[in-house]
């Protein structure tokens, strides 16, 4: 079989794992080469500052591959949501529960108003209420803002953004009749592979890396509740949006 024959009709995730698997022996191989490069500056530091040639090169040498060895598991371990491997809400929601739980802040898993979209996480706190989404992308998609415009590689990203801030909307709008505190919602986006530097705000939702949403909801606050409101509104959630399996 040629090689278009072996990789023709396997899904992306599938052909990232076979050429993973492949290149390991490369993989090997420059590290092997990088970790020759650590020894040649560990020796050269150990002739200026007067150190044991040996050990410094040996340990520099080894640190240099270590470093490599773990990049290389980072890199790939970082698409273990879009290989279908880990489960994005899972690995968001201890994200959130472990920065925001102490904090006085509620997270609430699969939550949806009868006959509209579901979201992972909503989260009710002092500075106000927000829903998290999950999703993930191959590790070659560039998500960026051009104008006003989001795009998700070279598509636009605006059917994504709308059903976000279509299903807050909703959401808010429920919360606040049944509550009788005015609710407003952002929409946030973790993402989970792809390239994104830190976050991207466009069309009306942001996106960002699932460890850097906690931090965005505590600096970024939208309201002042109370601890009576907060319980209030986490407690009119629990009791009128429909839980998702």
């Amino acid at each position: 079989m040629t090689p278009e024959d072996q990789v023709h009709g396997l899904s992306p995730q599938v052909m990232y794992e076979q050429f993973w698997r492949k290149e390991a022996g490369e993989r090997r191989k420059m590290r092997a080469v990088k970790a020759v490069g650590g020894l040649a500056v560990g020796v050269a530091l150990a002739y200026r500052f007067g150190l044991s040639v040996p050990i410094t090169g040996i340990v520099c040498a080894a640190l240099v591959a270590a470093g490599d060895a773990f990049w290389a598991w980072w890199s790939y371990e970082a698409t273990a949501v879009w290989r279908g491997r880990r489960r994005g809400e899972t690995i968001t929601g201890r994200l959130l529960r472990r920065r925001l739980g102490r904090r006085g802040y509620r997270i609430l898993d699969g939550r949806a108003v009868p006959g509209k979209a579901s979201v992972d996480h909503l989260v009710i706190g002092p500075g106000g209420v927000w829903v998290v989404d999950n999703e993930a992308w191959d590790p070659e998609t560039e998500i960026a803002r051009y104008g006003d415009r989001l795009f998700l590689g070279e598509k636009y990203g605006s059917k994504v953004a709308k059903a976000l801030v279509d299903v807050s909307e909703s959401l808010a709008e429920v919360l606040s009749r049944e509550s009788g505190i005015p609710v407003t919602i952002e929409p946030l986006l973790a993402v989970h592979g792809g390239e994104l530097r830190r976050s991207v705000t466009a069309e009306g939702i942001t996106l960002l890396k699932p460890r850097l949403v906690a931090r965005w909801i505590l600096n970024g606050p939208r309201a002042e509740y109370d601890d009576s409101q907060v319980e209030v509104l986490a407690r009119t959630a629990a009791r009128v949006l429909r839980r998702m399996s």
